[in-house]
């Protein structure tokens, strides 16, 4: 007896992923690659707007390389720069795992930064450790209570999280002035307006012999606590599911609204450090340089690591370098301050266009066409 059997072989569309004959790209080379190729169209926008402006690209592009990373004397100031972005960028990142898109890093700056100036000149004359401790903290329950009302208000009122966030940046920069300028005076302050000194035995000393202050070990650490939270804590789980599909987190048994909240607390908490660091280890007291763009820069830097802390490190470091090139482009080149602010500018806009791109990468594939096969065995 002559026994058939038939040997399906399944024709594999253009839709279907494959390894071996191509199909969809992991996500992590597919951010890379997206990433690298919208620097550098982001470099191509930024030379041509050198050129327009009467300069030749490369000349200036190695003047931002020397006033960035061509001396230790620019590392240092790099990284001091970079400080304040490690944190300002967190307050970005981890709401926007939870898919809420928050821009209120510059009030939580703000407001972290009074707060800790209004809590140095309470500890005058108490142990340096504890005047200190009490001003970061003091920051960090500021920002964290600031960027935790926009979620708040987007989880239990339906408010939008990114104009809420928006708008507090400004009634916090009001605050600030009113109180800068009224009642927390310090009456020696004639040029510039500011609180009390906070004294400069309360001060954060440098790290090592460099003029790097210890903000910058604090940004790492806060980068490094924050990816072991996301990636490795059931926390981290919650917070995925909840940015990805909600209404699966609720029928999981998430708590929703609590993660929601904890996730505004923690980003607007690292900001209010950032703030506090500010007042701690630069100015000494609060006034007018709080608000300086650190947390409208924050909010480029969480894009390009694509809301990943420890992918925020580098990406922190190269805008603090091109912030630190600013004086030097100015003095070599007689551009404009504002010249920092248009390349982060191009920048942004080049990182928020390369988003259509994500999920439409794809491995060329090696086999031009694919055919069901019949086969017949006796």
């Amino acid at each position: 007896m002559t026994d058939q059997r038939k040997f399906n072989y399944r024709t594999l569309s253009s839709d279907e992923p494959d390894n071996l004959f191509g199909g969809a790209m992991p996500k992590a080379l597919e951010a890379v690659l997206i990433t690298a190729g919208a620097l550098l169209i982001s470099v191509l926008l930024v030379a041509v707007f050198f050129l327009s402006a009467g300069h030749q690209p490369v000349e200036v592009f190695h003047t931002i390389y020397r006033g960035a990373f061509g001396s230790w004397f620019s590392w240092q100031n790099t990284l001091v720069r970079a400080a304040p972005l490690l944190l300002t960028a967190l307050c970005t990142a981890i709401p926007a795992r939870a898919g809420l898109i928050v821009i209120g890093g510059e009030g939580a700056v703000v407001l972290g930064g009074l707060c800790a100036a209004v809590t140095g000149f309470q500890f005058l004359g108490a142990p340096p450790l504890l005047a200190m401790t009490a001003m970061l903290v003091s920051g960090c329950i500021a920002g964290g209570l600031w960027i935790g009302l926009s979620g708040f208000l987007r989880h239990y009122r339906g408010v939008n999280e990114t104009i809420s966030s928006l708008l507090l940046n400004y009634i916090a920069i009001a605050v600030l002035s009113f109180l800068v300028f009224g009642i927390l005076r310090d009456p020696a302050t004639l040029n510039k307006p500011s609180t009390h000194s906070i004294g400069a035995g309360n001060m954060l000393g440098t790290l090592g012999e460099s003029s790097v202050h210890w903000g910058f070990g604090f940004g790492i650490l806060f980068c490094v606590l924050l990816w072991f939270l996301c990636k490795r804590m059931t926390f981290g789980y919650e917070l995925a599911l909840v940015g990805g599909n909600p209404r699966a987190a609720r029928l999981a048994g998430i708590p929703v609204g609590r993660v929601i909240l904890v996730s505004c607390l923690l980003g607007g908490a690292a900001a209010g450090l950032a703030g506090a660091i500010e007042v701690v280890a630069v100015h000494g007291r609060a006034n007018a340089s709080l608000a300086a763009g650190y947390g409208y820069a924050g909010i480029l830097v969480a894009f390009l690591a694509r809301h990943n802390p420890l992918a925020i490190v580098p990406f922190a470091i190269l805008l603090g370098g091109i912030q630190a090139s600013g004086g030097l482009l100015q003095r070599a080149h007689d551009l404009p301050d504002a010249t920092v602010a248009v390349i982060q500018g191009l920048i942004f806009l080049v990182i928020l266009a390369s988003e259509m791109m994500y999920g439409k990468l794809r491995f060329p594939r090696l086999m031009p066409f694919r055919s069901n096969t019949t086969l017949k065995a006796t």
